[in-house]
């Protein structure tokens, strides 16, 4: 017997004394072993793909961990060199002791193929954890127990799922410069069809799609704001906008997507469900707010706001409003909504209500893995995030309370990472509360004139654009519908509000 025929006689006990049945393949991690002891640099081409653990026998992991080891060091890894650090290994003595080493070597067939066996051990080594976690979890439900319930086994188990499921991400690591263009390409292609449009996905407000371009892809976007400023109402209204317009087709790469308009995932962190949705139906029916929470609507305004309920249910919005996710649960649930439905948009309000994975006890650091785990989220799934965040107090301290990127609380973090930082400012807000009394009848006249010029009209300040401009977008704000809308100008009084 020779080559790998005789390899595969030589099994440690280690694996002969494992769970029969389990997926493997020990001729595939020889074939792995004798190349990489050939030839150092198939390391480089394996090492994002498998490690020692993926080995199903535990001798093979041990040679593997020991050569990675040293090639990491730049030192050499063959059967020479790991004879020292093997030598009184009781698995390796089963099989030979350090003479395996060097028939691993000399049965190497061909080194051009070692990532496709290191894919082969990795696709095994998946299918045994799915069995082993599968085992685990009929384990678990079987022990009846006070303190294990159903609900927290389902949690747990998702939990582990989702850690497998992460282990797949493949490592892209370096591209040539011929892909990168090709990709840019194709992106300004996209706009070019659209008449010069925008590459991205449309917000609904045409101001805004002007000065960003819509939504871009991979891009996290901070759309922050004092209380009562409407940032919630803004971001409510851009995720309706998108999902109202939503079509499936066939995408110019052969895949089926979204065509226009897309699905979008909205993670509610602070205001439950309903809520957020009798602020959409709200705006969709023209029916105030306050009058659905307290049912005083006339005939005609239940009649608009059934109506509106009804366009609303084919609409692809997904709500979430589990409080204070940590960020790890909140990337597990945006992977399980792109796989089960499609996902071309998330938006997390707020920011600030996210949980880190509570390794730090600083606040500062907990917000910076926020917004890093938000920007890798956007990356991954290939769509922007839209994160709403709480701006500090000193602007009210400020004489001019438009908000700009040293307000933002924790502003270190959040402006680095963000592609994209947006303010909502509505300076009626402020006005409103500067009322002179009745008897100062100049103060009056003026502060009704300012007032009038503000009444309606909000501003979206772009403080940071990486890859635009900034500057201010006009808006019109209807607060009884909490609904930001297109401003008409001057010159386009004839032509009326095209929000709609």
């Amino acid at each position: 017997m020779s080559g790998i025929a005789a390899l595969h006689s030589a099994i440690s006990p280690d694996v002969q004394t494992a769970i029969p049945g389990l997926p493997h393949n020990i001729e595939a991690e020889q074939a792995l072993l004798g190349a990489l002891l050939v030839n150092n640099d198939v390391y480089d081409r394996v090492a994002s793909l498998v490690n020692d653990t993926h080995f199903y026998d535990p001798v093979h992991g041990r040679i593997f961990d020991i050569a990675a080891q040293r090639i990491q060091k730049n030192a050499l890894a063959s059967p020479v060199t790991l004879k020292a650090f093997l030598e009184d290994d009781p698995g390796l003595a089963e099989l030979g002791g350090p003479a395996y080493l060097a028939r691993l070597a000399g049965a190497a067939i061909s080194v051009f193929a070692a990532r496709d066996y290191a894919q082969t051990i990795y696709d095994l080594a998946i299918r045994r954890e799915l069995i082993a976690i599968g085992q685990e979890i009929a384990g678990k439900a079987a022990r009846v127990e006070v303190s294990s319930e159903p609900k927290d086994q389902i949690v747990e188990a998702e939990q582990k799922l989702y850690q497998l499921g992460e282990q797949g991400s493949a490592e892209t690591g370096f591209q040539s410069f011929l892909h990168a263009v090709t990709d840019a390409v194709n992106v300004a292609n996209a706009a070019y069809q659209r008449e010069g449009g925008m590459a991205g996905v449309s917000t609904g407000l045409d101001d805004m799609d002007k000065k960003l371009g819509g939504l871009h892809k991979s891009d996290l976007l901070i759309l922050a704001g004092r209380p009562s400023m409407g940032k919630t109402s803004l971001a409510t209204n851009i995720a309706y906008n998108i999902a109202k317009k939503y079509k499936k087709g066939l995408l110019p790469d052969g895949s089926e997507g979204a065509v226009e308009g897309g699905v979008v995932g909205f993670y509610s962190l602070e205001m439950s469900s309903e809520q957020l949705a009798a602020r959409i139906l709200s705006e969709a029916s023209e029916v105030p707010s306050d009058q659905i929470r307290r049912g005083d609507m006339t005939e005609a305004e239940f009649r608009r706001f059934v109506e509106a309920a009804k366009r609303l249910e084919s609409c692809p919005l997904f709500i979430d409003d589990t409080p204070a996710l940590p960020i790890s649960t909140l990337a597990a649930r945006a992977r399980r909504l792109k796989r089960t439905h499609g996902l071309d948009v998330l938006i997390v309000d707020y920011l600030q209500l996210v949980r880190g994975t509570g390794r730090s006890e600083n606040r500062v650091n907990e917000i910076s893995e926020i917004t890093q785990g938000l920007k890798a989220i956007a990356k991954e799934l290939e769509i922007p995030v839209i994160a709403l965040s709480q701006l500090s107090r000193q602007v009210e301290n400020r004489e001019d309370k438009r908000p700009q990127l040293s307000d933002l609380r924790e502003s270190g973090s959040i402006e680095q990472d963000a592609d994209v930082v947006m303010f909502v400012f509505r300076e009626e807000y402020y006005v409103e509360r500067e009322k002179p009394s009745d008897d100062k009848l100049a103060e009056m006249a003026d502060w009704q004139a300012r007032m009038e010029r503000l009444h309606g009209k909000a501003e979206v300040v772009i403080g940071k654009q990486r890859h635009g401009p900034i500057g201010t977008i006009e808006l019109s704000f209807e607060g009884r519908f909490t609904r930001f809308g297109n401003l008409v100008k001057s010159y386009q009084q004839n032509s009326g509000n095209d929000f709609n």
